[in-house]
């Protein structure tokens, strides 16, 4: 039987490096494997549903908390086809984002003092719910900074989401995820990405090396237990 490409997420707060490290991570695997590498993103802003979540997420537009978590995790199920088809056929898939930044960006809006009543009612286990039976990745990548230092980096207000008390609420629920992914078997790493591009990037390479030539077990679903 040959092997399937591996499946590796790429997360993180805002301003944490995401975009950088993961297309320096596609340069290093198409240099040391002997397979293709594609690099997808979430969300997928050139949908239908993917332009909706860009207008909310420019300001250009307001909705609903829980409607705009359910599009977010729609935007990934739009993708659950493709993405099988890439590891099935060998292909590495490096994600930059993925369900567990829905989980943590929409539970991490109910935590903040001056959340609406509607959202302070969202719970972790609704926020995890929509995306139960996608894809589960081989290896999470979780690029960690504090909502301090990330604030000092450019472009860092352009977004809705990025407001200090937000990611600083973000990173917790983060940290509940990675307990989760870990109790159930899936590999997740948090590295410091407060350090210079260049050590960042050496540390995340040291951790995909065993990936590089595919994965020899069945791609697994993520949440269903």
């Amino acid at each position: 039987m040959s092997r399937r490409g591996a499946f590796i997420v790429v997360e993180g707060l805002d301003r944490s490096g995401k975009t950088t490290q993961t297309n320096l991570l596609c340069e290093h695997l198409s240099k040391i494997g002997d397979r293709p590498v594609k690099l997808i993103k979430f969300p997928d802003r050139t949908t239908p549903i993917g332009q909706m979540i860009d207008n909310y997420l420019r300001s250009k537009s307001e909705l609903d908390d829980h409607a705009i978590h359910l599009l977010f995790s729609a935007n990934r199920w739009e993708m659950r086809s493709s993405l099988l088809q890439l590891l099935n056929e060998g292909i590495t898939v490096i994600c930059d984002r993925y369900a567990f930044s829905g989980v943590a960006f929409t539970f991490a809006k109910s935590l903040v003092a001056s959340a609406p009543e509607s959202t302070r009612k969202l719970t972790y286990e609704w926020c995890r719910t929509p995306d139960a039976g996608l894809p589960a990745p081989d290896l999470i990548l979780f690029l960690d900074i504090s909502a301090e230092v990330a604030k000092l980096r450019g472009g860092y207000g352009d977004e809705r989401y990025e407001k200090a008390e937000l990611q600083q609420r973000v990173r917790e629920v983060y940290k509940r995820i990675q307990d989760d992914m870990q109790t159930s078997g899936v590999h997740w790493i948090s590295i410091n990405a407060s350090h210079e591009m260049e050590v960042v990037k050496q540390e995340i390479c040291s951790y995909v090396k065993d990936l590089s030539n595919g994965v020899n077990e069945p791609i697994k679903s993520l949440w269903l237990t």
